[in-house]
Order: structure tokens, then C-alpha cells, then sequence
């Protein structure tokens, strides 16, 4: 089997890990098939390249051709738009879905110097660092993660990146804060990974061995998170955060949209209680995801972003939905490791 993967330290890391999971689950070997995306060789802005999913698109057109048999997504990344001839066949186990700041002398966003220069290529992150430190100069970044890392001490104070990323390569220690989920909601699937397969895909044994390592909590809190961003109709690249937990067959679902420089930004939250189905269980995420982004809505959220300019692929009228194959459980089955609920 051909898994496509970009390049990058990360991504080869992440989709090495499913591989290796895939290939045990399956009785076949996984061979890695590295594709370069625009958004590895363009140094452009995120945002003026129209969000994250420049990177999704070169994969998919791969998967597409016929010339991978699956890919490896970070979810966060992939719009929330249905790709056609695509679906998600798994969502494995959720890492940790913080933001951390990597700072000079073990400093922390409230002992940063004054002026203090930060740097990020995230809008969210912007605005949450102005809300919370509006004395900060915010640098925009791009680069991998050891490029990012590198320019702590050398041109920047800190620098803000995804716990699950420094994570997966084994840097998790140069984390000089771990941002709380309640002040600094992160991107809407951040810490999980889309494994996608083409919607046509008849083999057996592969479907099957995705389909134990789809993580049912995972795959609820997920959709969830990604259906208030099509709800607000939103790109990838929109300053917004949104968090999904599940407790004790309770889910609730928290989201901010924020104005780009910080100054204001609007909350809003709703829970529902989990019975029935696995697909009972995600119509229910969509549902109260749906009421989160209504809220949002009432109260200015998209004149405040100004939501509509930061989609990059906008979905079919009257198709705003999770994404492909999110709200569709791979399979009636326990979750991978046996447990019924997860942390965002």
C-alpha cells in the first residue's frame, strides 16, 4: 500500500506512525510517497495563500490519480469542504490539541519582555496573543517546525506552535507554557489526523484495517469542532478557536471568533447529552455544533472577522458540513483502544 505524505520532519513522522499502524492492522507492508504541496515551496503568507489547505491539495490530487493508496492529513488543515471522489476512512486517536509558547529563558506570554517579539503564520494565534499581551510585536513565521525552534534566540523572543507537533518529533520539552484550552482555543481539529481514502475504494482488507483505527471519541469531538467552522462558512485561515469534550456521555462544544488585532472576540458554548448510535452520537455533535456557530452568528461574529474573506475553496451552496466522511462512523465498533471518551 502507497501512503502519500508531504515532505516535512512532521509530516513524515505522523504518517510513518500510521503506516506503521496500518500495515500491522492489514498483514502488508505501507510504503511512504512523499508529494510537495504549494504551501512547501511558496513562502507566501498562510492567509494570502487562502488558509492551510494549499497544503491538503497536491496530496489529494495524488490520491486522485491513482498514484497513492491513502493519505495522511493534519485534520486542522483540511477545508472543511468536501473534496469530491474523497472520503475520511479513519480518525485515529486525538494528541494533544494546545497551543505552547516556546520562549527565550524559560518565559512564559505573561513574563515575556514588554514589545517582546513573538512569531506565528496562525491569524488565530495573533489575535489571541494581542488579546492577551496587545504590547507584543506578532512576526509572521512560516517555515517547519526546527526552522521555527531555530529562530528563538536568534531574531525572536517565542514563538507559538502545536503541542501535538513538537509531540510527534520529540520536542515537546523545548514547551516553555502549555496554553490552556479556556483562554486559547486552538484550531478546530487540531491534535488529530484525517486518514483519507478514495470514496470508490473496494479494498477489503484496507477498509478494515482503517476501520480499527478510527477512535469513535475522537472522530465526535472532531466533527464537532469542524461544523462550527463550516457553519460560519470560515476558512481554515479565520481567527477562530474551538474546542469539543467529551465527560461522562456529555458533549460540549466552545468556540471564539476573534477580530484579527485582539481587541474584541465573541464566545459562545452549548452541551448535549450522548445516547444511541455512533451516528446518533455525531448527529448529535452536528447539531450542537450548529446551535455554537448560530450563536456566534447573532452576535457579529462574522463582521467581526470578517469570515467570508478567509475562504479559500468555498463549499456548494447549501453544502456547509463537516467534511468528507467526518460524520459518518467508520464502523459500528469499539474505539481503538477501548475507551468511550476524549479530551480536545
Amino acid at each position: 500500500m502507497r501512503l502519500g505524505t508531504r515532505a516535512s520532519r512532521l509530516a513524515v513522522a505522523q504518517s510513518q506512525d500510521v503506516a506503521d499502524r496500518l500495515a500491522k492492522a492489514a498483514g502488508r507492508p505501507v510504503e511512504l510517497v512523499t508529494v510537495t504541496s504549494e504551501g512547501d515551496t511558496n513562502r507566501a503568507s498562510l492567509a494570502s495563500l487562502g488558509g492551510t489547505g494549499v497544503f491538503a491539495s497536491a496530496l489529494r490530487e495524488a490520491l486522485v490519480a491513482g498514484e497513492v493508496d491513502v493519505l495522511v492529513h493534519s485534520l486542522k488543515d483540511l477545508p472543511t469542504a468536501p473534496y469530491e471522489g474523497l472520503t475520511i476512512a479513519s480518525v485515529p486517536k486525538r494528541a494533544d490539541a494546545r497551543d505552547v509558547l516556546v520562549a527565550r529563558n524559560g518565559a512564559t506570554v505573561d513574563t515575556l519582555p514588554e514589545g517582546a517579539k513573538v512569531g506565528t503564520g496562525s491569524p488565530r494565534r495573533v489575535a489571541q496573543l494581542k488579546a492577551k499581551r496587545p504590547d507584543l510585536d506578532v512576526i509572521d513565521i512560516r517555515g517547519n517546525i526546527d526552522t521555527r525552534l531555530g529562530r528563538v534566540d536568534d531574531d525572536l523572543d517565542a514563538v507559538v506552535l502545536a503541542a501535538a507537533g513538537l509531540g510527534r518529533i520529540d520536542r515537546l520539552s523545548a514547551a516553555t507554557e502549555l496554553l490552556d484550552l479556556g483562554f486559547w482555543p486552538s484550531a478546530p481539529g487540531q491534535g488529530a489526523l484525517a486518514v483519507e481514502i478514495r470514496a470508490d475504494e473496494t479494498d477489503r482488507n484496507l477498509l478494515a484495517a482503517l476501520r480499527k483505527l478510527d477512535h469513535a471519541p475522537t472522530r465526535l469531538t472532531v466533527t464537532a469542532e469542524r461544523e462550527v467552522l463550516a457553519k460560519l462558512e470560515a476558512g481554515c485561515s479565520a481567527p477562530i478557536g474551538a474546542t469539543a469534550v467529551v465527560d461522562a456521555e456529555l458533549l460540549l462544544v466552545s468556540a471564539t471568533v476573534y477580530r484579527p488585532d485582539g481587541s474584541e472576540y465573541r464566545t459562545a458554548s452549548h452541551a448535549a447529552h450522548l445516547d444511541g448510535s455512533a451516528q446518533d452520537r455525531l448527529d448529535e455533535a452536528l447539531e450542537v455544533a450548529g446551535r455554537v456557530a448560530a450563536e456566534l452568528l447573532e452576535n457579529g461574529a462574522a463582521e467581526l472577522a470578517d469570515l467570508a474573506s478567509s475562504v479559500s475553496a468555498a463549499p456548494a451552496e447549501g453544502d456547509h458540513s463537516a467534511g468528507p466522511g467526518l460524520a459518518t462512523p467508520a464502523a459500528e465498533q469499539p474505539a481503538d483502544d477501548g475507551s468511550t471518551t476524549t479530551t480536545a
